[in-house]
């Protein structure tokens, strides 16, 4: 089983639009959406859901107010400031460490499962995918992002590709994407954020030593800066893949829930023909 992550600096960089062209184009594959704390990747396939599995992430604390004697030394003990002056638990605060629950005289809290959300399941046309919905301001995305890809993994055959659209950033979700991967396709625009993003990004997936490529989104806005980019990548043994035009057709894509492949005579789309084709190509070496 191989596997391809896409990632990228920043959100908003056309990573998604990239990772859903690559699954239409792909054969054999299956799908794991690790951008969980903004999945939109299931907007663009067509399927249909098999399972759904609640998913706990952790615990909080529960008070009994018929327990409660207003001490306060929960409120005194919690270092995250999450009992609220009346005594009671700020779910958005708790961090589940139990420190309350150990120190009340009256035996009055308990913690008890935080449901952070839910994890899919579901059958495409060529594989299965997999995705989440957090509950909002749930905590722990980067344990929900292990959890989907063991989904898709006890799936997989040896032979089978997965395909991941990873989180932007370079925080616990992104690290989460990357265990295990093959390689990475990180997405970037030619702005000079997007190079600063960039190598912040290459610096993690060097540091899990995988094979990292480059593809420059709406490359033509500044082809300056794509220079200055290629010339980064070049001199630090990054190879660019795919320069994708600025292309209306990917704006219509997304308003239709289609990858912008399936667009004919679209430039953005031809470019990103090519750009699979070189993927395919390294990952079956």
């Amino acid at each position: 089983m191989k596997q391809i992550v896409v990632i990228s600096g920043k959100g908003g960089t056309g990573k998604t639009t990239l990772t859903s062209s690559l699954v239409h184009l792909a054969k054999n594959r299956h799908i794991a959406d690790c951008d969980v704390e903004a999945p939109n990747l299931s907007l663009m396939l067509e399927s249909e859901t098999i399972n759904k599995e609640l998913y706990i992430g952790g615990k909080v604390a529960k008070v009994d107010e018929n327990k409660c004697a207003s001490c306060g030394l929960c409120k005194k003990t919690c270092r995250f400031d999450a009992i609220t002056e009346d005594f009671k638990v700020d779910p958005l605060k708790c961090e589940g460490c139990g420190a309350c629950e150990y120190v009340c005289p009256h035996d009055a809290i308990t913690m008890i499962d935080d449901e952070t959300g839910h994890i899919f399941t579901s059958k495409t046309d060529g594989g299965i995918f997999s995705h989440a919905e957090l509950a909002i301001g749930a905590d722990g995305a980067g344990k929900v992002v292990t959890e989907i890809r063991k989904a898709v993994a006890q799936r997989a055959d040896k032979d089978d590709l997965v395909i991941i659209d990873g989180s932007p950033g370079i925080g616990c979700v992104v690290i989460a994407s990357l265990t295990g991967c093959d390689m990475a396709v990180v997405v970037t625009e030619p702005t000079q954020s997007g190079l600063s993003d960039l190598k912040r990004v290459l610096s993690l997936v060097e540091h899990f030593n995988m094979k990292a490529y480059i593809v420059i989104n709406k490359y033509d806005i500044n082809e300056e800066k794509t220079k200055e980019i290629e010339e980064y990548c070049s001199e630090n043994g990054f190879e660019v893949i795919g320069k994708v035009p600025f292309d209306s057709s990917v704006n219509k894509a997304i308003k239709v829930n289609k990858p912008v492949v399936t667009f004919e005579d679209s430039d953005a789309g031809e470019e990103i023909k090519n750009v699979w084709n070189i993927l395919n190509e390294k990952i079956r070496r």
